[in-house]
């Protein structure tokens, strides 16, 4: 199904937050980054990036805030509000893509609150450019890459389901890309997660948490394959993280980095290094920013979850 997008060109509250000037903006970064959330409680789970301009957006899951950081600043502001501001009450997946815009996945926001939105984009100066619903019952739209094709594309935790989302002449549109039901058994609990899009432009790769499985979605055929991982487990496998051959999955309640080297034709994939994440933290996604790697420690484990709350700077596996 086709949605139609709503558009606003309001300045967000946040949005004054200047990116630092190319030249020298990673120097002495900061060893962590504190997060701007609620007194009272928060939680968080997306990580995106924009290496052109030094600045990051960091997403919370308990109200659907997104934040937002400069790389050589240790602290962040709240950038969109939450709590319903543009129909998000939660936000997972958040990624960036050549032209600055931000792509926010809503998890359950519509099954929770039906007739919402699923996902949105933003230009990097807090304008809405889409709202959409994917039109599509008990969704749980988790993680996001964008692709060669310039298209963004989403991955269903509840259904093993990628959706895509582009914009042309006629305006923003989320599609049904690939309903792999057939190629994928839905287990309990979430299954496609972390979502990665190959530099050489032929496929995506996702991980399945529950199954520990990665699989490999080809974007000329569509056609559903399972990566052959040897000498490792991908169980809790969440946030991917992709350079060039070598994948990168954050195992969230595991507490592991698990890396892997894929082969030329992303089929198959040996066990690199695994390292120990800490034991008082639950990393969700992470992303690469100047030559290292920054963690969204997500406060899952926490009953409430309380500041301070942190994105980690860790060595790039």
């Amino acid at each position: 199904m086709v949605a139609s997008a709503a558009a606003a060109a309001a300045v967000i509250a946040g949005s004054a937050i200047t990116a630092p000037m190319a030249s020298g903006y990673w120097r002495r970064p900061p060893l962590s980054y504190q997060l701007a959330g609620d007194p009272a409680g928060s939680t968080f789970e997306g990580i995106g990036v924009d290496e052109r301009s030094g600045l990051f957006y960091v997403s919370e899951v308990t109200g659907g805030e997104i934040h937002r950081g400069v790389i050589n600043k240790p602290t962040t502001q709240e950038w969109l509000g939450g709590e319903g501001i543009d129909g998000r009450w939660t936000a997972r997946g958040i990624t960036v893509d050549k032209l600055g815009r931000i792509y926010i996945a809503g998890g359950p926001n519509s099954t929770v609150h039906p007739g919402a939105p699923d996902l949105w984009v933003y230009s990097s100066n807090g304008a809405l450019l889409a709202a959409l619903n994917t039109g599509v019952a008990n969704v749980m739209i988790n993680d996001v890459t964008v692709g060669a094709d310039g298209a963004a594309y989403f991955t269903d935790s509840n259904t093993p389901r990628v959706f895509r989302v582009s914009n042309s002449k006629y305006g923003w549109t989320v599609t049904l890309w690939k309903d792999a039901s057939a190629e994928i058994e839905a287990l309990p609990g979430f299954n496609l997660n972390g979502i990665v899009a190959t530099p050489d432009g032929k496929a995506l790769l996702t991980v399945q948490s529950n199954a520990g499985r990665l699989w490999r979605f080809d974007l000329r055929t569509r056609r559903v394959t399972g990566v052959a991982v040897r000498g490792a487990e991908l169980a809790s496998g969440d946030g991917l993280v992709l350079k060039g051959h070598e994948l990168t999955a954050v195992r969230n309640f595991t507490r592991v980095l698990t890396t892997l080297k894929l082969n030329r034709s992303w089929t198959s994939a040996t066990l690199v290094k695994e390292l120990n994440t800490p034991k008082d933290r639950v990393l969700t996604t992470a992303k690469i920013a100047g030559g290292r790697l920054l963690a969204v420690d997500s406060k899952f484990e926490e009953r409430p979850a309380l500041p301070p709350y942190e994105v980690l700077v860790l060595p790039v596996p």
